[in-house]
């Protein structure tokens, strides 16, 4: 039973270790790092312009759903590559060539939706 907790007492002195580390890094950044705050410095930083009107800023939800569906194509090419790998090994040529066409089906489908309801237009 001895060995059974063992390897947790390893685990928990390993995280002890390291969560000092890194506290200890931050404790010394903390005590070397200089300390002048100014109004300038404390304002709110927008790529080096002075911030203008309020703190409220509007964005479309068009521009997340062009980023998702980057994701979702990029995602794509994931499954691309290993399928291209397997495609010559014997034996699963057409199972896989199969299994790509079903695959790339659910990808149209999803992108035939996305265009049907307008979301592939930028403007």
């Amino acid at each position: 039973m001895s060995d059974y907790f063992g390897g947790y007492a390893v685990f928990v002195a390993l995280l002890l270790v390291g969560g000092g580390i890194v506290g200890g890094g931050l404790a010394a950044n903390r005590l070397l790092r200089p300390d002048r705050p100014t109004p300038e410095k404390l304002t709110t930083y927008e790529c080096g312009v002075d911030p203008v009107g309020g703190h409220w800023a509007q964005s479309y939800v068009r521009y997340y759903v062009f980023a998702f569906l980057y994701v979702v194509f990029a995602v794509d090419a994931v499954f691309l590559f290993p399928w291209a790998t397997i495609f010559a090994a014997p034996g699963y040529g057409m199972t896989t060539l199969a299994e790509m066409f079903v695959f790339l089906g659910f990808l149209a489908t999803g992108l035939l939706y996305a265009a049907k309801k307008g979301v592939l237009s930028w403007v």
